[in-house]
Order: C-alpha cells, then sequence, then structure tokens
C-alpha cells in the first residue's frame, strides 16, 4: 500500500480520506474524532485546508449534483502531520488504527531518510564543486606559464647578401721575457 504524503505550507501532512482508508475507518468518524478530541490536536498536529489549496491537490470529492458549478468541495479536507496521523490512531482506538499507525511511522521516516539523503548528496556536490574551481584555477595558471613554451619560435634573421665588412677588434698580448 502506498501513503500518498504531501507537502502543503511546507510541511508534510497525509489528508484525512487518505487516513481513514489506511486507518479502516470512514472518514467522517476519523474527522468526528479529531473534533471531539480537538486538545489532542493542536495546530502543528492537523489543520484544515484551504478551498484553493484542497483544488489544487485535487482534492475535491464527489457529491451530489444539486451542488453549484465549481462548488464540488462540500467539506474541506484536514491535514495530518506525522504526530497528526499517530495522534488519530490513539483516538481511533481500533485494531486496524493500532497497526498501521507503526507503518505511518515507518513511512514518515523512509521519506525522512530519503531528504536527508538528498541533503548529504548536495553538500558534496558543493564539496566537489569548491574543489574543481580550485583545480581550475591552478590549470589557468599553468596554462599561462606554459603558453610562451607552447609558442613556435620567432624565425632566425636572414643573413643578407653581398659583402659585409666586419670589424674586428684584435687583442695582442705583449710576451715579457724574465731576465
Amino acid at each position: 500500500m502506498k501513503i500518498p504524503i504531501r507537502h502543503i505550507r511546507d510541511v508534510t501532512v497525509i489528508l484525512d480520506a487518505d487516513l481513514a482508508v489506511i486507518y479502516g475507518v470512514p472518514t467522517k468518524r476519523l474527522n468526528e474524532q479529531v473534533k471531539r478530541n480537538r486538545d489532542r490536536f493542536p495546530a502543528d498536529f492537523v489543520f484544515k485546508l484551504t478551498s484553493e489549496e484542497a483544488r489544487s491537490i485535487d482534492a475535491s470529492r464527489s457529491q451530489i449534483a444539486t451542488l453549484n458549478k465549481g462548488q464540488n468541495i462540500k467539506h474541506l479536507p484536514y491535514a495530518f502531520t506525522e504526530h497528526g496521523a499517530l495522534m488519530a490512531a490513539n483516538v481511533l482506538r481500533s485494531a486496524a488504527a493500532a497497526k498501521m499507525s507503526v507503518f505511518i511511522v515507518r513511512a514518515f521516516v523512509r521519506q525522512r531518510e530519503a531528504l536527508a539523503g538528498n541533503d548529504a548528496v548536495l553538500r558534496r556536490l558543493a564539496e566537489i564543486d569548491k574543489t574543481l574551481l580550485l583545480h581550475d584555477r591552478g590549470l589557468r595558471d599553468l596554462y599561462q606559464k606554459l603558453l610562451p613554451l607552447l609558442q613556435t619560435p620567432p624565425d632566425p634573421p636572414k643573413r643578407e647578401l653581398g659583402f659585409h665588412v666586419r670589424e674586428r677588434t684584435a687583442t695582442y698580448r705583449v710576451k715579457r721575457r724574465h731576465p
């Protein structure tokens, strides 16, 4: 069974209808228990979606045909955080709820581990990027130093044709005679 976990308002949540299916109870009964035990469900455990949020996640439930056009969401769904999903298992007190609460915890833990793995990969990529920038700088310096050696040497000057007098400086050594 795949649990549809979503991100709404920068929080990881599961919707009431999905949680009710997991716990084997009607959505109406789950929401009744939330309302009856409101003190166990603070705002960081459960919150009601706005109409726009409900439409954006396609969480609308089919209703009777007498609703006006565009008003197919009669009751806005609740969104349960990890702690809210566990608290719902406690207030429902069904065998399926107790069994599935363990399953829910494991699903949230797996998701948290996957996100932590992504963070580790991003940190490692940043380290590699920094190292590559250092290597790139070093290679540019090396290239600048090798560039003069890679250029072809200029052609030697050509000898002029014809007779040329070269001035020579003669060095004479005077030999001394020793008596």
